[in-house]
């Protein structure tokens, strides 16, 4: 939450509770007489006045928090350093490795986040805790005002009433009743914690004088607007000095009552915790004397070995200054959840995609889908992404002969929608600026027409398949479609539109993908023999593979930047994500790290057409090694290697 919006909800919340104040006390006085020698305005006092002093705790812990996350952002930009040089998760991210080594280097990223999450920072303040005292309060006295005195009438003189409502009203109020009461104990349970934690403190010994030390993040913003000078356009320096004067004295007034409630708020916990210590430490005396040496020794041993890897964590804890480490139970629950948060992952593993990627050879498809053999119908080519290519050959693949209605297309189309959902994430990350937004969109909108309708732009894939012999005639068809597309694009829009490719329509880039592929198919069927549907269904889902399989060599990296980006508001989010992927992908990455990746800078392993460009350059030919997907492609080799040699 933005302070805009933080202070947009003081002032909302501010309005509710003095419209309800002041609707009260109408009420109050309008009354007065007729529940004169009552307590009927000792009964709305009370509540009225917790009411405010709940307002007023609100309003001081929302004046904290903007100071608080900026000093929560200073010392997290620090560790984010020294997390990075210790478990060279820059070189981790670069080469795609996923090790323990580099999930307990996220798992610093986690600890950071949580701790330093604002929710988290609230929770924990001492302002929030005597919150909780106050709704005690307003609890007891509900129930001794309205039980004790009411149902059992000591002693007090009230004036009965009746409501039109009849019963209505007492079921109304039992309601209340519960939702108070449950309101309550869960505010106490965090208030009991604190408590607890102040007094494994208070056991170590603590000093007065520190315990009530008011730290600056609790002031520094009244004072910051006490001290500065105000923004209103006055002309007379003398209203100019009396307004600043006026606002310094107030402020300084509201500096007095944050400090008084800052100091009260510890007072609440200290004062609790003091009275409970030495009762914990006598029980901890008897428990001492029950447990042999031989066993204290061995709870020992196993307690240090199983907690160093935690506690050397633990320095990655973000705290404000003033506020006590969290206890090691604590530790291990944050630990517990990123360890549950991958387990949940690994059970949202993508089994279809995986099916897919067994088809994975050498990263030969990115290089042979589209030919630098095929003449363009334009000056310049419009750059790929990553899910543009893999559409167009799922479409191309799914409008095949026999192969439209057959379950295999089925089964394809379940494969790619898994994997297109990693692309996209990974395709989001990576790609800042709306970078490749154009043919990104193109990738989207075809999607949606093959996934939902088996259309491509308007065309019935399954009309073109049962319309076409064979498969070359399908491509033909394809081809024609997508050039035309082109054509009348180029006959209808101005020159300065069509010069940049990045300002194409969405359906023209998708039709100039459309285009490049189905010709290079094409050409490598004049070059070679023939192929059956069947055999360059496998030829094209093997290139499918090879993309996809190219694209995830960026999860790594898209893992470790989900751990250290984004605002603190979003940071829990973001790295939660981080976990839910690294158990949703292990088993994708452990496939990947079989196989050999071309020596490609991070920054150019994001971009298709740059793991492109590096197959010119190299002279190793990435179709030459003979693979398990070159095997299921079966007869699509001789035609996949006579691309590759015009390609060169």
């Amino acid at each position: 939450m933005k302070d805009r919006e933080i202070l947009m909800n003081v002032v909302a919340l501010g309005i509710l509770v003095i419209t309800i104040v002041v609707n009260i006390w109408i009420q109050v006085f309008q009354l007065e007489r007729f529940y004169h020698g009552t307590t009927f305005v000792n009964d709305q006092m009370v509540p009225t006045i917790l009411m405010l002093l709940l307002l007023v705790t609100f309003a001081s812990s929302a004046i904290t928090l903007p100071t608080s996350k900026k000093s929560l952002e200073a010392k997290y930009q620090m560790m984010h350093k020294v997390a990075m040089t210790e478990e060279g998760m820059v070189t981790r991210g670069q080469d795609g490795r996923i090790d323990k080594q580099m999930i307990n280097g996220m798992k610093k990223y986690w600890l950071m986040a949580e701790t330093s999450n604002p929710q988290f920072v609230m929770a924990r303040s001492v302002l929030c805790t005597s919150s909780s005292v106050i709704c005690l309060f307003a609890t007891l006295y509900f129930l001794f005002n309205y039980i004790l005195v009411d149902l059992f009438k000591f002693g007090v003189v009230r004036l009965r009433s009746h409501s039109v409502y009849g019963n209505n009203t007492t079921w109304i109020l039992i309601v209340q009743i519960i939702g108070m009461v449950v309101g309550t104990l869960v505010s106490l349970c965090r208030w009991f914690t604190a408590v607890r934690f102040k007094c494994l403190r208070t056991c170590r010994g603590i000093s007065l004088r520190e315990e009530l030390k008011i730290e600056a993040h609790w002031i520094q913003t009244l004072v910051y607007w006490r001290d500065s000078f105000s923004g209103l356009q006055i002309q007379d320096n003398k209203c100019r000095r009396h307004l600043h004067d006026a606002k310094w004295f107030a402020l300084t007034f509201l500096i007095g009552v944050q400090i008084m409630m800052v100091i009260v708020s510890k007072l609440l916990l200290l004062i609790p915790a003091l009275l409970i210590t030495p009762l914990i430490l006598f029980f901890k005396k008897l428990k001492a004397r029950r447990l042999s040496r031989l066993t204290t020794s061995n709870n020992d041993i196993i307690t240090e070995s199983e907690g160093d890897t935690e506690l050397n964590l633990s320095r990655f804890v973000l705290l404000l200054d003033g506020e006590a480490d969290l206890p090691e139970k604590t530790l291990k629950n944050i630990f517990g959840q990123a360890d549950k948060v991958i387990e949940m992952g690994k059970e949202q593993q993508p089994k279809n995609l995986i099916h897919l990627l067994d088809k994975f050879g050498n990263f030969s498809g990115v290089r042979e889908f589209d030919s630098f053999h095929v003449p363009s119908l334009h000056s310049q080519e419009p750059p790929n992404c990553w899910s543009l290519p893999l559409v167009t050959l799922t479409s191309i693949a799914i409008s095949l002969p026999n192969i439209v209605n057959n379950h295999k297309a089925t089964q394809l189309m379940s494969d790619v929608r898994e994997g297109l959902s990693l692309v996209k994430l990974i395709e989001k990350t990576l790609y800042k600026n709306d970078e490749l937004l154009n043919t990104r969109n193109a990738a989207e909108v075809s999607w949606v027409g093959v996934a939902l309708y088996r259309k491509w732009q308007g065309i019935d894939l399954r009309r073109i398949s049962l319309k076409c012999k064979n498969s070359k005639n399908v491509l033909q068809e394809l081809s024609s479609n997508a050039e035309r597309t082109i054509v009348e694009f180029k006959k209808t829009t101005n020159d300065f539109l069509t010069d940049n490719p990045l300002n194409w329509p969405s359906n023209v880039i998708a039709a100039n993908s459309m285009y490049r592929i189905c010709q290079t198919i094409l050409l490598s069927c004049q070059e070679g023999k023939e192929q059956t549907a069947d055999g360059l269904f496998e030829r094209l889902s093997v290139m499918i593979a090879d993309i996809l399989a190219a694209c995830f060599t960026n999860l790594a990296r898209v893992i470790i930047t989900k751990c250290h980006s984004n605002a603190i508001e979003e940071r829990e989010k973001s790295v939660h994500e981080a976990f839910l992927l690294l158990g949703k992908t292990g088993q994708i990455l452990e496939l990947l790290q079989r196989q050999e990746w071309p020596s490609l800078d991070h920054d150019k392993a994001a971009y298709i057409d740059e793991w492109r460009a590096s197959f010119l350059q190299s002279n190793d030919n990435p179709l030459t090694s003979s693979t398990s997907s070159d095997e299921a492609a079966k007869s699509a080799i001789s035609n996949a290697e006579q691309i590759t040699v015009m390609a060169e």
